[in-house]
């Protein structure tokens, strides 16, 4: 519990861009794959983009992946997601993950608490 630090959240105008950040311990952070997830009003939580431990291979989702980058730090021990060309239905609570592959994200031992985006139109 509280593994995970989201930072970066906020309010944008459509077509603008934000940077999402998570921070974690380093025997997470140099174990797992980690990504993102994110949860709307009314909405099941929703895979994003995942990125692995190494940083070789990445998973983003087809519904961002021409707008969403995750990249990670490995001196900083954090994952970023940018966020670019925001439209207001990416609306929502952003959740930090660590999972055991950027493919099986949705089972994911470690979860961060969660941060607001909001995108007004």
């Amino acid at each position: 519990q509280g593994e995970l630090v989201e930072s970066g959240g906020g309010m944008v105008q459509a077509g603008g861009s934000l940077s999402l950040s998570c921070a974690a311990p380093g025997r997470i952070f140099n174990t797992y794959a980690m990504g993102w997830f994110r949860q709307a009003p009314g909405r099941e939580r929703e895979f994003v983009a995942a990125i692995s431990w190494s940083g070789v291979s990445t998973n983003v989702a087809d519904s961002v992946k021409d707008r969403f980058a995750i990249s990670r730090d490995a001196d900083e021990k954090t994952v970023s997601l940018q966020m670019n060309s925001l439209k207001p239905e990416d609306t929502a609570v952003y959740y930090c993950a660590a999972g055991n592959t950027i493919w099986t994200m949705r089972s994911s031992e470690y979860w961060g608490q969660g941060i607001q985006v909001t995108v007004s139109s």
